[in-house]
């Protein structure tokens, strides 16, 4: 094709459905793995499964600490910043190596029970495929650099079965305008992407609800509120504290970076042995969707909720800041879920509403620790409906989730991935807009360089 608009068309669908097609080939092989891993580990003869449910993370680590320092460095982190780096300062440009590091040591670290989510590491991976074939179909820079929100908005249409929410999460995070020929690919690539994954995994939400949550009483609003403070609390203290120990772990020369993963695998091995000794349940190493799902339903104790949601933001924090490569975003759902259904029980007991609340407390608790982390307040809202397939806590969603997003962003009002890269010493220009050519190519001048910053 002569005429480039043909041409980004042509590639901006041709993107959506190999997208598509690279999200489920990803989502497969961490299953694959965690049933091969860590999954065996936790169900190991006699006390051996303590020994190996500790082991497994740390060797996963070891492995992806090698493969992100000697092969793809660019591969380490969630896989949202890298490309927010990319769209920014490289003309869309996510390289071959990343992307396929990515797929492979991440797939391998989650499955050998990082507490790490498969999302963020899912837009990295659309991303390079989307910017393989804009490079290969010889677009322009401006070009290039569309294709990265295609991937992106693609990515996470496939990740979590939301098309819609991956085009508000897209234009949250990363355009940050209403670019109109940037937006119609996104569209486009979410709908493509989501209708691959439908058609091999199935059309059904992300979560099996039992029946749909709707607001029972307007005095459960008062609790909506508390569940933002609190859900913004939660949400500060995992940012801080995952800087914090990412910054100790950048401090600590007196090992090779290779081995920090390692540390942290062993850490989150550590902390689901106690969660399978206490609670014989997991989720704190390995899916953590399934123990989920019993706080969504609202069978799960009090108790567990209280301590998976401890539990899992020490593991994650372990996880993430000692290098490795994976996601925050199931982790964020999980912790709010946990949190949710926490309140939740404090409102059956104190107004006596229907033990339901609990679990629609839970579904709300997701929205508002989402918010309060990634600080991306619509699609936190969206993502809800679409992974639960629920759409009748609207006003408790908008609720929690404002209130937990406002107050976080007050208290830290630098967001996650942004404070990630200024760690690594990566300012982006303000919304994310593109340098102008000769200061991005003393960017990125130097792509190895470019990449172990990231």
């Amino acid at each position: 094709m002569a005429d480039e608009r043909q041409r980004l068309l042509a590639v901006t669908i041709l993107a959506g459905g190999l997208c598509g097609l690279a999200a489920v080939a990803f989502h497969l092989s961490i299953a694959w793995l965690e049933a091969l891993l860590i999954n065996r580990a936790n169900h190991a003869p006699g006390y051996w499964w303590v020994l190996w449910t500790i082991l497994v993370p740390g060797v996963g680590g070891l492995i992806a600490g090698l493969g992100l320092t000697y092969w793809a460095p660019a591969a380490a982190g969630s896989g949202i910043p890298q490309v927010k780096v990319a769209f920014a300062l490289r003309s869309g440009l996510v390289s071959l190596r990343e992307t396929v590091g990515k797929f492979v040591l991440c797939a391998f670290q989650i499955g050998a029970g990082a507490s790490l989510g498969l999302e963020g590491p899912t837009v990295q991976i659309c991303a390079g495929v989307s910017s393989l074939m804009a490079r290969a179909a010889r677009l322009s820079p401006q070009n290039c650099r569309r294709m990265a929100s295609v991937g992106m908005s693609a990515g996470i249409a496939a990740a979590f079965n939301a098309p819609i929410a991956a085009i508000t999460f897209t234009l949250e995070e990363l355009i940050g305008d209403l670019d109109q020929t940037m937006l119609s690919g996104v569209i486009v690539a979410a709908a493509l992407a989501a209708v691959v994954e439908h058609s091999i995994l199935g059309s059904n939400p992300v979560f099996h609800m039992p029946r749909s949550y709707t607001l029972g009483a307007a005095s459960s609003l008062i609790w909506y509120a508390l569940l933002g403070i609190l859900a913004a609390v939660v949400s500060v203290t995992f940012t801080d504290s995952l800087l914090a120990l990412r910054a100790l772990f950048k401090r600590w020369t007196a090992t090779p970076k290779w081995v920090h993963p390692a540390v942290g695998g062993l850490a989150t091995g550590a902390l689901a042995v106690l969660a399978l000794y206490w609670f014989h349940l997991n989720g704190i190493a390995g899916d953590p969707y399934k123990t989920l799902e019993l706080a969504l339903t609202g069978t799960m104790p009090v108790l567990f909720m209280a301590v998976f949601c401890v539990l899992k933001l020490a593991a994650t924090v372990s996880s993430y800041s000692s290098g490795g490569s994976g996601g925050i975003f199931a982790p964020s759902l999980f912790m709010g879920a946990m949190l949710g259904g926490t309140v939740g029980y404090l409102d059956v007991a104190v107004f006596h509403h229907p033990a339901d609340a609990i679990g629609a407390f839970a579904v709300v608790g997701m929205g508002a620790v989402f918010a309060g982390i990634v600080r991306a307040p619509m699609t936190s809202i969206l993502i809800v409906f679409e992974m639960t397939g629920g759409y009748g806590l609207v006003l408790p969603l908008m609720i929690a989730n404002m209130t937990a997003f406002v107050l976080a962003r007050y208290w830290r009002p630098i967001p996650v991935y942004e404070a990630l890269l200024l760690q690594d010493g990566v300012k982006l220009p303000h919304g994310a807009r593109p340098l102008d050519p000769p200061q991005a190519a003393e960017i990125g001048a130097n792509e190895e360089t470019m990449d172990s910053t990231v």
